[in-house]
């Protein structure tokens, strides 16, 4: 049974920062393609990163230049920075593989408002 658990998100000012977490469980997240989706209350969930086996990374034009995700295997951990936030990244952010998902976590929520 693998478990995600992300964390780090909270109440921030437009254009500040933050950084997420995600802390797996049960499996190796090196051995996979991960991302981290957020879902806005009335929407969808989304992708906003993606980083491959290969360590490459791709963002959606929304967030591009201003979102990195990375990852640190020794900690088995995902990671979130998100730079120049603005009122429309608001949402619940969530970490999870791209291909056969695994059950979602809790997820974090991130208020961007002044």
């Amino acid at each position: 049974q693998v478990q995600l658990v992300e964390s780090g998100g909270g109440l921030v000012q437009p254009g500040g920062s933050l950084r997420l977490s995600c802390a797996a469980s049960g499996s190796i997240i090196r051995d996979y393609a991960m991302g981290w989706y957020r879902q806005a209350p009335g929407k969808q969930r989304e992708m906003v990163a993606a980083i491959l086996i290969s360590d490459s990374t791709t963002y959606p034009d929304s967030v591009k230049g201003r979102f990195t995700i990375s990852r640190d295997n020794s900690k088995n951990t995902l990671y979130l920075q998100m730079n120049s936030l603005k009122p429309e990244d608001t949402a619940v952010y969530y970490c999870n593989k791209i291909i056969g998902q695994w059950s979602w976590g809790q997820g974090t929520q991130v208020t961007v408002s002044s």
